[in-house]
């Protein structure tokens, strides 16, 4: 049996990415997806190849009432919501803290985290009818440590991680599971090009060999973390923190003492 069969799930910023990834392999694994992102073109394209195991929605998370209507849409299509990853997420990179507008600043903590809220706050009355669900909210190893040049994203992801363990404590007894997962450095559109800020493509690849695994992250590489959330296996994870990060935090690689599969 697929992992996934039989469970509706709401997936957010699901046009491309992290969150495309999750789509689809929920979808590969039996699962019916209704996701959204403010990127129509692409998240209809995405809906298109998945067929009617798929519903693609405009859902920009900052929106009370769009929150209402994703949730009104997978209820009433698939008759009930069984999991909800919280993926949508904007980054602004490289502009130092004296420097960042309050527009900027608000721009990013109402979509990282403002957006997880409602969107907690608006599955867990379904989750609670279905007799329990699993959240999973995607934070970044920011949520765990600070980078020069993000003190608004740093800060979002941080929240994240702390709401995610308050709604755990809430609701684990009513059989809702609630974990966070960290990623750090996967490739996606919103990590490359003008969204780098200053820093350039081959500075970027020169960093990543200061890691252990010494390359970026794969989106399905998350997506995987994602799925074995979603699914009965981790039926006594909540509360929880789960980094996927190629060893990052682990620390700075000593280039005179790493093996190689050469």
């Amino acid at each position: 049996m697929s992992r996934l069969e039989g469970k509706v799930a709401i997936v957010t910023g699901g046009a491309r990415g992290q969150g495309e990834a999750e789509v689809r392999l929920f979808v590969a694994e039996g699962a019916r997806v209704v996701f959204g992102d403010v990127l129509d073109d692409l998240g209809e394209i995405v809906a298109k190849d998945l067929g009617d195991a798929a519903v693609y929605l405009h859902h920009d998370v900052r929106h009370e009432d769009e929150w209402s209507r994703v949730v009104e849409e997978a209820e009433s299509r698939f008759g009930k919501i069984d999991v909800l990853v919280n993926n949508a997420g904007v980054l602004d990179f490289g502009t130092l803290t004296h420097e960042t507008s309050l527009e900027s600043y608000m721009r990013l903590i109402e979509i990282n985290q403002i957006g997880v809220f409602l969107g907690m706050r608006a599955v867990i009355p379904a989750m609670l009818r279905n007799q329990g669900g699993s959240i999973v909210n995607i934070s970044s190893t920011n949520g765990f440590e600070g980078y020069g040049g993000t003190i608004a994203y740093t800060a979002s992801k941080f929240a994240v991680r702390g709401m995610t363990k308050t709604a755990a404590l809430e609701y684990g007894k009513a059989g809702i599971r609630v974990n966070s997962i960290h990623p750090g450095g996967i490739d996606t559109p919103m990590t490359r090009g003008a969204d780098l800020g200053e820093m350039t493509e081959e500075e970027q690849d020169a960093m990543y060999e200061m890691f252990a695994m010494a390359r970026a992250g794969k989106p399905r590489e998350v997506a995987n973390l994602a799925l074995f959330l979603a699914s009965d296996e981790s039926s006594y994870c909540t509360g929880s923190e789960f980094i996927v990060d190629g060893g990052m935090m682990a620390g700075i690689v000593n280039p005179h003492a790493r093996a190689t599969a050469d």
